[in-house]
């Protein structure tokens, strides 16, 4: 079996993170791709509750057809939520599956305040996408969606519902739990 990890917040997830599965699934050879919400940030990003994150994400891998999955394993792996020790923890559950982590181009910057990161280059093949505005040598793919996390929050602060950059289902579920300031309006 050959999976390909899309990692994050998912504070909430988006069409972004959509468009980045679907483009792996797509063109790349992998059997499923799991979206596997962070439980803790471990950069100590603020985060709605993990199982309203991992909600969210069941709501957007519906329209999926089964090849989109949804993973817990950060609130089994415990500690930091550094994606070497995730990689270490699915590699001896599954000792039988090949692993890819997707990347967007905008977090390379980052990459050395992770943990590791040679080793989860070892534990799993590195796949960067190319996110919109952040250019980079090894990513791969069209600019996906100029859309974040971060964005979406502000416009629901300001009042603005971005019904054009979240799945309607994530939108509903946020809505039915008043997530990020929404309420039954």
């Amino acid at each position: 079996m050959r999976v390909a990890i899309l990692g994050g917040s998912f504070n909430p997830p988006h069409v972004g993170h959509l468009l980045a599965a679907l483009y792996v699934r797509a063109t790349m050879p992998v059997d499923e791709v799991w979206l596997v919400p962070s439980h803790t940030h471990p950069f100590g990003k603020p985060l709605a509750d993990f199982e309203h994150r991992v909600k969210m994400c069941e709501a957007m891998a519906e329209e999926a057809s089964g090849w989109l999955r949804v993973s817990e394993v950060e609130s089994e792996v415990g500690g930091e939520g550094r994606t070497v020790d995730t990689l270490e923890f699915l590699r001896r559950r599954h000792p039988g599956f090949a692993f890819s982590l997707i990347l967007g181009s905008d977090i390379l910057g980052d990459l050395p305040k992770w943990k590791d990161f040679d080793r989860v280059r070892r534990l799993a093949e590195v796949v960067v996408l190319y996110r919109a505005g952040y250019p980079a040598p090894e990513a791969v793919g069209p600019p996906l969606a100029e859309v974040s996390s971060t964005r979406i929050r502000e416009m629901l602060e300001a009042g603005e519902l971005p019904a054009a950059l979240v799945p309607r289902k994530v939108l509903e579920y946020a809505r039915a739990k008043k997530l990020y300031g929404l309420g039954d309006a």
